[in-house]
């Protein structure tokens, strides 16, 4: 698991590609990160991993779909003993 998780949304599959290219360019020269990435060549779902931080890029439609939000809005929560 990852300390945190970027849901980001992009308008079509270029400008999701991009998004996801520009992040890995900019974690290179800022941060010396190599991540993993998945699903850049589609561009429908690009999930980049860190290690610490998960990134995902989605078109809306995507993310509308699986719905991460709903997913995850539940993990930060501790239960009262």
């Amino acid at each position: 698991m990852a300390d945190h998780m970027v849901v980001a949304s992009g308008r079509s599959t270029r400008q999701v590609a991009a998004m996801a290219q520009k992040l890995m360019d900019r974690l290179k020269e800022t941060y010396r990160l190599t991540a993993r990435i998945e699903g850049k060549e589609t561009g429908d779902w690009v999930l980049i991993d860190t290690g610490d931080v998960v990134v995902h890029i989605f078109r809306p439609e995507v993310r509308e779909f699986y719905q991460l939000e709903k997913m995850w809005q539940d993990a930060g929560r501790v239960p009262a003993t």
